[in-house]
């Protein structure tokens, strides 16, 4: 499903052009590879990557998952983007410390009082899932020579999880779920790896939103 966002929307809820042409770079990427495009998707991440090198910070998530995505698509010249993946990855951390959570609607005047007067440890919560996530993450990104790029039902599936799991606002949390999701990679040992942290993605998903 697409959506469809107006500058005035992304300026109210703190997104630039650049935010939302990333995600759809790397959406359109996977779906790329779901139509067994490949040659198509190389050029989308790397589109993706040149937005997220020039307007991302270092610490970015996008900015780690989109070096990694072309890591994999571009192996012959992977070694340099490899090593720039891993120190991205690693430093992921600090952008979560500074990640904010959306004001998010409540079923009941009660959970929306709870909600303001606990505001920090419900921001708290969510950053915590994210450190999990990235740990995950980063413990099977040690060597990128046993990654992968998805096949084209690996790719439909990654799409549809997206679809389905994105948080609906514009928010850090769902920068990063985007970071976690729209990977066009995965550990070659089938079930290992990749696979389980896209797993606590989908575990995780609600908690982001």
């Amino acid at each position: 499903m697409h959506e469809t966002r107006t500058l005035a929307e992304l300026v109210t809820a703190g997104w630039s052009e650049a935010d939302l042409q990333w995600e759809k770079l790397s959406e359109a990427a996977l779906a790329a590879l779901a139509e067994g495009q490949v040659e198509p998707a190389r050029e989308l991440y790397a589109q993706a990557l040149r937005v997220a090198r020039t307007e991302f910070p270092p610490n970015d998530p996008r900015l780690a998952a989109s070096l990694s995505n072309q890591a994999v698509v571009q192996p012959v010249s992977s070694g340099r983007i490899e090593a720039s993946a891993a120190q991205a990855w690693a430093s992921c951390g600090r952008w979560i410390d500074t990640m904010t959570a959306p004001r998010t609607a409540r079923s009941s005047l009660f959970h929306l009082r709870m909600e303001r007067l606990h505001r920090p440890a419900y921001e708290e919560r969510w950053r915590m899932k994210a450190r999990d996530m990235l740990e995950a993450l980063r413990r099977d990104h040690g060597a990128m020579d046993g990654l992968e790029l998805l096949d084209r039902d690996a790719a439909a599936q990654r799409l549809l999880q997206w679809d389905r799991e994105r948080p609906a606002g514009m928010s850090d949390p769902r920068k990063f779920m985007a970071a976690m999701i729209l990977l066009g990679f995965r550990r070659k040992a089938q079930g290992t790896g990749m696979e389980q942290v896209h797993t606590q993605a989908h575990t995780g998903a609600n908690s982001l939103q």
